[in-house]
């Protein structure tokens, strides 16, 4: 990402964009022309052009900044109607493991607030409202020890050395075997 906060622009760069097309607005009263005002306040025409349309419509207001991008699109009121669902567990919500993924909190979101989000924008969310991922407290009961370590003694080796290895003729050589 591009800034510190995970994207978009600064506050003040926010700040100082907004100061430009007010100043655009103020020129668009004039009647000045388009290209003038793009060569005297150093935008392309296509952004005055983009800028004239809301301001048309709206006046000044309109080209006020509309704050960050990427505003968190759930508000404090519906994450408390999602900590209430995910307290009623994944099972109560049609999940067959007894274990909240991103996945499936990104679904109960979509059905319960109407509101489309990507896991890693669940994940920010999550955490920024203090979730943090859960690891098993133990280890399965199904889980086979003496398995585990015949798998290590007898089949990782062969694993691990079935691996390519660069050889004559191979194209990850960069310089012919000598004689």
């Amino acid at each position: 990402m591009r800034y510190p906060e995970g994207g978009g622009l600064t506050a003040e760069r926010r700040a100082f964009r907004e100061g430009i097309r007010l100043q655009a607005g103020v020129r668009f009263a004039a009647g000045v022309k388009t290209a003038v005002i793009a060569k005297e306040l150093r935008v392309s025409v296509r952004s005055v052009e983009r800028w004239r349309r809301p301001w048309r419509e709206g006046g000044m207001e309109a080209l006020h900044s509309a704050g960050p991008a990427n505003s968190p699109t759930v508000t404090d009121a519906q994450f408390a109607e999602l900590e209430e669902e995910l307290g009623k567990g994944p099972a109560a919500h049609g999940f067959e493991d007894e274990r909240w993924t991103l996945a499936h909190v990104q679904t109960v979101i979509r059905i319960q607030l109407r509101v489309s989000l990507s896991v890693a924008t669940v994940w920010r969310l999550l955490k920024r409202h203090g979730w943090s991922w859960q690891a098993p407290a133990r280890r399965a009961l199904e889980r086979d020890e003496h398995a585990v370590e015949l798998w290590k003694k007898e089949v990782w080796p062969r694993v691990k050395d079935s691996r390519r290895h660069p050889g004559p003729g191979s194209s990850s050589r960069t310089k012919p075997a000598s004689p």
